[in-house]
This record gives C-alpha cells, sequence and structure tokens, in this order.
C-alpha cells in the first residue's frame, strides 16, 4: 500500500468518525501516547481526543485535501493537508493538519495530530 493511501485510509476513518460526532471512534485512530493538538491546548492519548471532539457541536464536518506525504521509515509516514471545518451555524473553520502515522502490526494509527490556523 502506498504512503498516500496508509494516509487516506487514516484521514478517512478520522473523517468519518468526526462527521457521525463519534468522538470515541476518533479516539481509536489515535496511539495510546499520541500528541493531540487542536485548536485548544494540546492533550496526549486517546482520552485527549474524547475530550477534545465531544463538545464539538453536533453537524460538525471534516474535509481535507492532503498535500505532502513523506516516508519516514517502513513505522512512519508524515501526511501535510489542508482542513476546513464546516459548521451548521457559524462560518467554517479552515487550516491545516499535520500527521505522523505509526504502524502497529497491520494497524496504523495518528501518533501526532498538529492543527493550526493560516496567519
Amino acid at each position: 500500500m502506498s504512503d498516500e493511501s496508509v494516509l487516506r485510509d487514516v484521514l478517512d476513518g478520522w473523517k468519518s468518525a468526526v462527521d457521525a460526532h463519534d468522538p470515541d471512534r476518533v479516539a481509536t485512530l489515535f496511539t495510546d501516547d499520541a500528541i493531540f493538538q487542536g485548536v485548544h491546548p494540546y492533550g496526549v492519548g486517546p482520552a485527549a481526543v474524547v475530550a477534545y471532539y465531544a463538545p464539538q457541536p453536533i453537524g460538525l464536518t471534516a474535509a481535507y485535501d492532503l498535500r505532502e506525504t513523506r516516508h519516514l521509515s517502513d513505522d512512519l509516514i508524515l501526511g501535510y493537508a489542508a482542513v476546513e471545518f464546516t459548521f451548521t451555524e457559524r462560518p467554517p473553520v479552515r487550516g491545516f493538519l499535520g500527521v505522523l502515522v505509526r504502524r502497529s502490526g497491520d494497524t496504523w494509527r495518528i501518533a501526532h495530530y498538529q492543527f493550526s490556523r493560516p496567519a
């Protein structure tokens, strides 16, 4: 499987879980020691991911455009994407997402997630 395919599989799962407002499912896509940085202060691990996504409004959806991939090792892939979060009752939030996905066995999970807004 290509690096781009791996990243798309992981990010498609993330998008699907975000769109479904299922923070527990989002968290299953992260490693136990994942560093997670959304718009709010960072957290570590799946519990931080659940805490971040649980209060998000119903109707929040995510879209991404994968821009770059880098093969760092057999078990690490870096991805960079443009992201747009849309809401039902407020303007969208656009930014950029850097993810590091790590393989454990046959499963790829997010080990580092960094969202940033344009300056």
